[in-house]
Order: structure tokens, then C-alpha cells, then sequence
């Protein structure tokens, strides 16, 4: 059995330690202070930014999902344990973090791609911005409203009142990381049993993830899945390997 890494082992213990706070402290108040909310709702804080890659479930008890956690700890202790042997703790931290930061940028970028355009047009529709949050923040129709306008209110709801947890965004871009230093490793699916080599099997699940976040066709993961994260955590370990292995720091040790 491969050993597990020290850094590895101390962020499955903050993540344990954080999915237990979600438990302990009712009313959902902790999965309130420490999720990522969309940057306009009125719940966002700028410390959620790093917090929220190490929760994991719903924002009340019905939701809790150790599931979730439980599969993201295996990944990251089978995937993460041969990047930070190989790298270092501080390098892979760094790799972990900033993929967390790439899958909040690209996650967020997309929200506003899909929330902007619309809240532009009720704003020229003749609602103020005020009423416009009102409702989106009360799910409440306080104001006189066209059906149009209700469509649209309805259209932009979801993305004001999302938010993400979990750790998905920086394993994906540690997954990308292993995908780049073992390209010819074979994993398997739990439920695929078939062994595919890394250099195909982390882009596959890239793609799809991708592919997920642009239609809302769930393949693996549930349907509020943050997909776009996933994508650009992938993207962010990617991009930081690439650039290493072009350095001296790389060039003599993968394949």
C-alpha cells in the first residue's frame, strides 16, 4: 500500500476537521461562512476564496454529503502522494492552492458570463439594482414584474445563490500534475473497471467535465456539480507542470 505523503496528510485532516464543523455547528451556519458564494450575493466573503476547498457537503444536515469528501480524500491521497514525492511539500502545496484559485476563477468567470447579460437587461428593463437583489436574494417577488422579467429573474436565481465546497477543483489540478509526470500510469474507474493510461484517462475526464459545465449533462457527478472548476483547477496544475518541465527545474527528471 503507498504511503501517504505528509502534506497529503494534513490536508485530509483540515478537510475532516472542516466536514465536522459542517456537522457540529447547526443551522448551516458554518457551510454559510465558509462556502464560496457568488461575489454578489450578500454572503461572499473574500476568505471564502480559500476556505471553500476544504469543505465538503450541503448547508444542512439533509444535505451533508460524506461521500463527497470520501471520494475527494482517496483522490488526493492516490494521486497526491506521488506528486509530492516527486516535488516536494512546498511545490505541491503550491500546485494544490493554485488550482483552487484557477477553479474559483474560471468557475466565477462563468457565473458572471451567465449572470451579467441578463441582470444588465432587467436594469434597462426599468428595475433598479436594489429590487433586483432583493429578489434574488429573498426568492421573493416584492416588486411588479412583467412575465419577461420574472423569466429572467428565474434565468439569473441559480447563479446568485450558488456555492461551492470541496477540494475537486485543486485534486483536478494535482490529477493533471500526475497525468504529466506518469503519462503511461494505468487507472481505472470504479465503475469501468478497464485500465486506461493517465495521458488519456485525466483529459477524458477533463472533457467531459468540460462538456458537463457547458450543457448541464451530468455523466458522473451529481447535477449541482461545480463543473467549471473542476476544468480550471485541471488547467491551473497543467499550465504550472508545463512551465516547470520547460525550466531547469524539470529537465532531466520525466519522461
Amino acid at each position: 500500500m503507498m504511503r501517504i505523503s505528509d502534506t497529503v496528510k494534513h490536508l485530509i485532516i483540515i478537510n475532516v476537521i472542516m466536514f465536522v464543523g459542517t456537522v457540529v455547528i447547526g443551522n448551516g451556519a458554518f457551510y454559510e461562512w465558509f462556502a464560496m458564494y457568488f461575489p454578489k450575493n450578500e454572503a461572499f466573503q473574500p476568505w471564502q476564496i480559500i476556505t471553500h476547498m476544504f469543505m465538503h457537503g450541503g448547508g444542512s444536515m439533509e444535505n451533508l454529503s460524506i461521500t463527497h469528501l470520501l471520494f475527494n480524500m482517496f483522490a488526493l491521497w492516490m494521486f497526491g502522494s506521488p506528486v509530492e514525492q516527486v516535488l516536494g511539500s512546498k511545490r505541491f502545496l503550491f500546485i494544490y492552492i493554485s488550482a483552487g484559485l484557477g477553479a474559483v476563477l474560471l468557475q466565477v468567470g462563468y457565473y458572471y458570463y451567465a449572470y451579467l447579460p441578463t441582470f444588465n437587461d432587467l436594469v434597462s428593463s426599468g428595475l433598479s439594482e436594489t429590487q433586483i437583489l432583493r429578489m434574488l436574494s429573498t426568492n421573493e417577488i416584492v416588486e411588479r414584474v412583467s412575465d419577461v422579467q420574472l423569466l429572467q429573474l428565474k434565468k439569473i436565481f441559480p447563479v446568485y445563490n450558488a456555492s461551492m465546497v470541496g477540494a475537486s477543483g485543486c485534486i483536478m489540478g494535482i490529477m493533471a500534475a500526475f497525468g504529466m509526470m506518469n503519462p503511461n500510469a494505468e487507472l481505472m474507474m470504479i465503475f469501468l473497471p478497464i485500465p486506461i493510461k493517465a495521458k488519456y484517462f485525466i483529459p477524458g475526464i477533463i472533457i467531459l467535465d468540460l462538456i458537463s459545465g457547458v450543457t448541464g449533462q451530468s455523466f458522473f457527478s451529481p447535477s449541482n456539480t461545480a463543473y467549471m472548476a473542476h476544468v480550471g483547477g485541471a488547467i491551473t496544475g497543467f499550465l504550472i507542470m508545463w512551465y516547470w518541465k520547460k525550466t531547469q527545474f524539470n529537465k532531466n527528471r520525466w519522461n
